[in-house]
């Protein structure tokens, strides 16, 4: 039996407790899955003891300086309060330790916010990456060298791995496991934890469609819904002007107003975010065309490109579910 994986995830006082607890569940469920210890799990905090999350619930974990950074296959920081990651940030045997930890580890990464703390130690320079929603902007702002995609559940570059916030987590760890042991049980995992569904990293944080309607006021709200359930239809703004029985002028600008796009360009977010999701599932690119109203498999193609900065092929070939893999005995 091979020795098993050790993967450690950083904790701090104010940390988001579903940012340790969601992915050390994947992790410990996997281990039973395979029934044997695949992974050891880590909780580590500065001085070691209990931490105080953000929610008042305390966790055990190990001093950092208890775990040779050299010995580690995964390492991810956690994210929490702001204080509590600048506080990790001054201390510089907390520095030189993740430092080492990346250098060597298989993979490194983040959950939610703890992508600050990669990102001021210039671990993330260069790399694509996910955090919470809240901290997109500030994380991009403060450190124009990380690429962040504001879109995303959870992003692998290379060997690094960041998840948005909170739940994500469990989102990425699951990803992590599939690549580790095997679709199977990634999903077996996935039934035990109860999870209603496995969500792909490049599916939005929140979608275009959930927030045009949390926006939307009649008469667009029931046109917004209509739009999702017709992407295949002639969708320009002549005819949807006609759905609500208003001029195109009118529409155009009460539309983009109510809605914080233009008919136009959400509806081309719609359709291409259908075809993410199709192409990961393996449809083809002819079909995908005609589902989501593209006259050509070409013109689609174009479109995909453009928002996205890689052709159809490459998306799949990078999101496709893998073969699965025989779970261990």
């Amino acid at each position: 039996m091979p020795p098993p994986l050790d993967i450690a995830i950083l904790a701090f006082d104010g940390v988001q407790i579903l940012d340790v607890t969601g992915p050390a569940a994947v992790f410990a469920a996997a281990n039973d899955a395979v029934a044997q210890p695949h992974y050891r799990l880590h909780i580590l905090s500065p001085a070691g003891g209990g931490v105080t999350s953000n929610s008042g619930v305390v966790l055990g974990t190990q001093a950092l300086a208890s775990v040779a950074p050299s010995t580690l296959d995964s390492v991810f920081v956690a994210g929490g309060d702001g204080g509590g990651l600048r506080a990790l940030a001054a201390q510089a045997p907390v520095c030189a330790w993740l430092d080492e930890a990346s250098t060597g580890a298989r993979r490194f990464g983040s959950i939610c916010t703890g992508a600050f703390l990669l990102a001021h130690l210039g671990l993330i320079d260069g790399k694509r990456v996910a955090t919470h929603w809240e901290s997109c902007s500030a994380l991009a702002k403060r450190y124009p060298r990380v690429q962040v995609d504001a879109n995303a559940l959870y992003v692998e570059d290379g060997g690094v791995w960041t998840s948005a916030g909170v739940t994500t987590g469990i989102d990425m760890a699951l990803a992590i496991v599939e690549r580790d042991l095997g679709a199977p049980v990634a999903g077996a995992i996935a039934r035990r934890l109860v999870l209603y569904a496995r969500r792909p990293g490049y599916q939005a944080q929140f979608s275009a469609l959930l927030m045009a309607q949390e926006r939307a006021r009649e008469p667009f709200a029931g046109l917004v819904a209509w739009i999702g359930d017709h992407l295949g239809h002639r969708l320009d703004v002549s005819t949807l002007a006609g759905r609500v029985s208003m001029s195109e002028r009118s529409f155009h600008r009460k539309f983009t107003s109510v809605v914080g796009d233009t008919p136009a360009h959400f509806v081309e977010t719609l359709r291409l975010d259908k075809g993410r999701s199709l192409l990961a599932a393996g449809v083809s690119v002819k079909r995908i065309a005609a589902d989501t109203g593209y006259s050509t498999a070409a013109q689609f193609s174009k479109a995909f490109e453009r928002r996205f900065g890689m052709a159809p092929a490459l998306f799949r070939e990078m999101h496709a579910h893998p073969p699965a893999a025989r779970m261990l005995a």
